[in-house]
């Protein structure tokens, strides 16, 4: 099994980052998005991992040209999305499986989804059932639970739907399904989640309102605008250096050229709550706002989180690395969406937690940490990219080795390159 040894640092950093991954929801969503033009879409800084790759993959099954340098993207999609004749392999990612099932479930032809052992595990029945109401034909193993997914595509009818859960994948995939709805399509969720596919599906000029209680779907009646958009940094993958600043008072991260859309930048905001000085520098807004974000590490004080979970849920982990250490008992509720991720992280961080000899108590939507100093343990993690980076991080307080890390390379390939320039990292199989 493969593994990364972190050792401490020791001083003061101030550091800037300027490539840190792109962001991985907005790379996936710009191959599927690319699809629903007729004209060539050109995507600057487009991810190049594993997760967002495969959905590369499967734009090219689906019958679009791609072209990729290693940086940059080009799609031009065919005159008639083709029936492909393998499997579409979705990796490790619940955002491709959920949000291709909304996007096929629409289509004429017959598609299987599939991806790794550990999205096999995933729920998707939260997606294949508000579908199959409004006519798609989907099934899977446990009658569409886990994958691999069937679907069949076909006529589908607009729908009023309110979703039980606050998830940007759920209703992506429903908005999707809406643009070739028969009808106008009524969408609401309990809070709102990450809306990056509202901004950019508007951006490409698709009549969706978002003013009112519910989200306004109007069919499309004629193909989208291309796209012609430079991805920025993920700030959910920055925020791991975000945490590490955090950690060492007096030292500073700066993570370039990200974006500052206010449903992603919720976790440094309880940074920001819990101590740590907090800069938002925006620079640029066409899609997404996009900017700097500067972190400096001060004493930490522990925080209640309990809103706005859907906008932090994939900080999480990272955040209990900095509720470990900080002064007093940090609280986690609402969070129930962590037991369906790549594991289940509210066990994940727990255990490893504890094995850091940390007091921390599991409950059934979250946890209560108790801060103190960490020490050094061997980490597993569960093949979750986050759980791995954040015990990763929190090695440069006490030393760490955390097993099984193939996994970060589905959504930050350089994660290690960059972590090396702080502090000694040793990697082995």
């Amino acid at each position: 099994m493969s593994y990364i040894e972190v050792k401490s640092i020791k001083g003061v950093f101030n550091q800037e980052v300027s490539e840190i991954a792109s962001d991985k929801s907005i790379s996936h969503r710009c191959a599927i998005f690319s699809l629903l033009s007729d004209e060539t879409s050109y995507v600057k800084n487009f991810l190049q991992a594993e997760d967002t790759l495969n959905s590369l993959k499967i734009v090219e099954l689906l019958g679009a040209k791609v072209q990729n340098d290693g940086k940059d993207v080009t799609i031009t999609p065919p005159k008639k999305l083709k029936e492909p004749p393998h499997i579409l392999d979705c990796g490790n990612s619940g955002t491709a499986i959920r949000l291709f099932m909304g996007f096929l479930s629409s289509l004429d032809g017959f598609f299987v989804l599939h991806g790794d052992e550990y999205l096999s595990q995933r729920p998707m029945k939260r997606v294949a059932n508000p579908l199959r109401s409004i006519g798609a034909k989907i099934d899977g193993r446990e009658h569409g639970e886990f994958s691999p997914l069937s679907v069949r595509g076909g006529e589908l009818e607009g729908f009023r739907y309110e979703s039980p859960v606050a998830s940007a994948q759920v209703k992506s995939a429903m908005i999707l399904s809406a643009l070739r709805a028969k009808d106008k399509s009524y969408y609401k969720e309990s809070e709102l989640s990450r809306d990056h596919t509202e901004r950019m599906l508007k951006g490409m000029g698709a009549k969706i309102d978002t003013s009112g209680e519910f989200i306004e779907i109007q069919p499309l009646k004629a193909p989208l605008k291309p796209l012609d958009i430079e991805v920025p940094s993920d700030p959910s993958s920055g925020f791991f250096f975000g945490v590490l600043a955090s950690l060492h008072k007096g030292s500073s991260v700066t993570i370039k050229n990200t974006t500052l859309n206010p449903t992603r930048v919720e976790a440094y905001k309880v940074l920001q709550r819990m101590g740590a000085k907090v800069e938002f520098i925006e620079k640029d807004s066409r899609y997404e706002p996009i900017g700097d974000i500067k972190v400096t590490g001060d004493e930490l004080k522990a925080v209640d989180v309990s809103e706005n979970i859907s906008w932090l849920i994939d900080e999480l982990p990272a955040l209990s690395i900095a509720m470990a250490v900080a002064d007093g008992k940090s609280v986690v509720q609402n969070a129930k969406e962590l037991r369906v991720k790549e594991s289940d992280r509210i066990n994940t961080v727990v255990k490893n937690l504890k094995l850091c000899g940390v007091e921390v108590v599991e409950k059934d939507d979250g946890y209560e940490i108790v801060g103190k100093e960490l020490k050094s343990a061997t980490i597993n993690s569960y093949g979750d990219h986050r759980i791995a980076m954040s015990f990763l991080i929190a090695g440069t307080l006490c030393d760490m080795k955390v097993e099984d890390v193939e996994c970060i390379k589905t959504s930050f390939p350089n994660f290690v390159e960059i972590l090396s320039r702080f502090c000694e990292v040793q990697s082995g199989d």
